[in-house]
């Protein structure tokens, strides 16, 4: 097994489990941990006796892979350098700001030769992975993403913020592309949209509705997925997977059956870095590339645009 030097650049909410688990995998050997705020650095960076940096520029010729996990309107001018230099980069999602910036950063990794991975973290979801092996053709989805108002990540909206979760994979399971969009939203505790609904329809006749919102009293993290003859209810909170299927044997009455399938209870989180970091070794796949994370960003940028498209038009006719 190959050890790669790694650090965490952005120590915030996510940054720091980050930091936890890039300093627990054996691949790693965590030389540094960057923010904008010195004691925090200092902090996470401390434990595990790496370097306490404020630049990610001082990284260079220290390390072999890098979290990215800054604000997403830093994305871009944080991953481009590190992936121009040849750095392997986990970059958070969404994977920019836009579609010209993902691009960007796609076009980085393939000069250099570096691995571009996106923190998509719920494809590592041993529920999802589940649901991946075993749902065939899927002709409606259902997600429903709830949580209750935190202040981090309000330089975005709640498409980009939470729904992005369930575009990136429902395009996973539907392998197909997006033919029309229809949304509505509205904000309520920040400047951008906080509840958002969408309707997608795929070119493979698949139809998903989704519905995020950041100013929930409860917290849901569900996807249920309808197919001929099966059903599937997926739990990400609870990572678990319940399904049911017809059964219409020759000569008796159709009957469903039932099963909860037993799933692997494993931190998406620790998966996925784990994964990366296979990756960025040559040693495994990566899961999530910059072109899919790409596709997710694209969708959920259509869905802002109808959204806004739709706001623009009721005022016109208020």
């Amino acid at each position: 097994m190959k050890t790669l030097r790694t650090a965490v650049i952005g120590a915030g909410h996510l940054g720091r489990h980050h930091v936890r688990l890039h300093a627990a995998d054996p691949r790693a050997r965590l030389v540094a941990v960057v923010d904008s705020d010195p004691a925090r650095a200092r902090e996470f960076a401390g434990p595990h006796g790496a370097l306490a940096l404020t630049d990610p520029a001082g990284l260079a010729g220290q390390v072999d892979a890098v979290s990215v996990a800054v604000p997403t309107i830093a994305h871009e001018s944080v991953a481009r350098p590190l992936l121009e230099a040849g750095i392997h980069v986990l970059v958070e999602k969404p994977i920019a700001r836009s579609v010209a910036e993902a691009d960007g950063l796609i076009a980085a990794a393939a000069a250099s030769g570096a691995v571009l991975a996106v923190g998509q973290t719920e494809r590592f979801n041993p529920a999802l992975a589940a649901l991946q092996v075993r749902a065939e053709r899927p002709r409606f989805i259902e997600a429903q993403r709830l949580g209750s108002f935190s202040a981090r990540s309000t330089d975005i909206d709640v498409v980009l913020d939470l729904m992005i979760h369930d575009l990136d994979a429902i395009l996973a399971l539907t392998k197909g592309r997006a033919t029309e969009v229809a949304a509505i939203g509205v904000g309520a505790l920040t400047h951008t949209v906080d509840i958002a609904n969408a309707r997608v329809v795929f070119d493979t006749g698949c139809v998903a509705n989704l519905t995020a919102s950041r100013i929930s009293d409860q917290k849901v993290r569900k996807l249920r997925v309808f197919e001929p003859r099966a059903y599937f209810s997926l739990d990400y909170a609870e990572r678990s997977l319940d399904h049911a299927w017809l059964e219409a044997p020759p000569g008796a009455a159709p009957a469903i059956r039932r099963e909860r399938l037993a799933l692997a209870d494993d931190e998406p989180l620790r998966r996925e870095i784990s994964a990366f970091l296979a990756a960025a070794a040559g040693e495994g796949p990566v899961i999530v590339p910059g072109v899919e994370g790409r596709e997710a960003l694209a969708l959920a940028l259509r869905i802002t645009d109808a959204i806004r498209a739709g706001a623009e038009s009721a005022a016109r006719t208020a």
